[in-house]
């Protein structure tokens, strides 16, 4: 699996459009040790927005 297919895979999942043959692909992803730093950073980058996200809501609530 290239290492752009494996983004993909997780945007998709990410945003719930993972059809059933790509999240069989995305875990048969997951025995390569290349493959594996590819879904953990795009993951990490991931949730580090959604953690910004929320601090900069949490920012702008009146006290």
């Amino acid at each position: 699996m290239s290492v752009s297919r494996a983004q993909i895979l997780i945007e998709k999942l990410i945003s719930n459009r993972l059809s059933s043959e790509e999240l069989s692909e995305l875990l048969a992803g997951t025995h390569d040790e290349a493959v594996q730093q590819v879904y953990s950073d795009a993951l990490e980058l991931y949730f580090n927005r959604l953690l910004a996200e929320e601090s900069g809501k949490r920012r702008n609530l009146p006290d």
